[in-house]
């Protein structure tokens, strides 16, 4: 199928791995000009530049200026924008809410929250211009079924989510989609990498890592694919609401056991689940 996004500019941040890697190789193979921001470069994303002519930006999207400087080198390089992808992510497993220090909320909502929200209002004058252009908000189920382990991940999705039904009430009847994918989990470093996800459910569950990712997680949480989610399904639904195939969308989310017309559903776990299913 083609998307048609060939030739359109895609702004995507958290691009060095896991889902905005994913999105980031998604968006290059289907021609698209892709400027992926990273605080560093990654040999995957490396990867990309020489392979597919990816730009690279090495920027702390995390700071007041990061995403503007982000959109900034976008508009000056190919004349506009049209997609732009908040994918920047960061998730610790908490012991207990009471050791989250200020500096600690801080820096979670720096870098999920307030980074989507610098980069939104630096990248919308551009996408106003454009012809059939959005923005996608990688949430999280977590923006709906908070968890202690993740309080202060939960928090700030629940904030990046909201924030995106607020600009698409405001921007959608301005040409500009907004949506929401708030996947469960998905195999990327934020549960593999050594301390991750994975790790915490493990000591939990008295089993390895692998174990728990691949049979402990689907079962508890009862996702009814029987796995987790992989990073480059959830790449592939960027894609299309991204694509003028996705152009009835905006607004959407995903919804856990709910039905409704704008919900984008993918594999989740069960609200009964009583592990961690930080959405990265």
């Amino acid at each position: 199928m083609d998307l048609q996004l060939e030739g359109k500019v895609a702004v995507v941040t958290g691009a060095s791995k896991g889902i905005g890697l994913a999105i980031a190789d998604g968006f290059a193979r289907e021609g698209a000009h892709v400027v992926a921001g990273s605080r560093s470069m990654t040999p995957e994303l490396e990867g990309l530049r020489e392979t597919y002519g990816v730009t690279a930006v090495s920027v702390d999207l995390s700071t007041a200026d990061g995403p503007d400087a982000l959109v900034r080198h976008a508009v000056d390089q190919y004349g506009g924008l049209d997609v732009l992808i908040n994918g920047l992510g960061a998730g610790t497993p908490r012991s207990s809410f009471l050791d989250i220090d200020d500096a600690e909320w801080q820096r979670i909502f720096n870098l999920i929250l307030f980074s989507a929200v610098r980069a939104s209002r630096a990248a919308l004058p551009h996408l106003l211009d454009a012809d059939g252009s959005s923005i996608i908000n990688i949430s999280s189920v977590n923006a709906r079924l908070p968890f202690p382990m993740v309080v202060d991940y939960s928090a700030a999705k629940a904030g990046l989510s909201n924030l995106g039904k607020s600009l698409s009430e405001e921007f959608a009847p301005r040409g500009v989609r907004v949506n929401a994918i708030c996947p469960g989990p998905v195999r990327t470093p934020f549960w593999t990498a050594p301390g991750g996800f994975a790790d915490a459910t493990a000591a939990q569950a008295g089993t390895t890592a692998q174990e728990a990712i691949d049979v402990v997680v689907p079962q508890t949480m009862g996702i009814s694919t029987g796995r987790v989610t992989e990073a480059h399904e959830v790449a592939d639904l960027a894609l299309f609401l991204a694509s003028p195939a996705g152009r009835q969308h905006h607004r959407s989310r995903v919804h856990h056991r709910r039905r409704a017309s704008q919900d984008v559903v993918i594999p989740c776990p069960s609200p009964r689940t009583r592990l961690p299913n930080t959405g990265r």
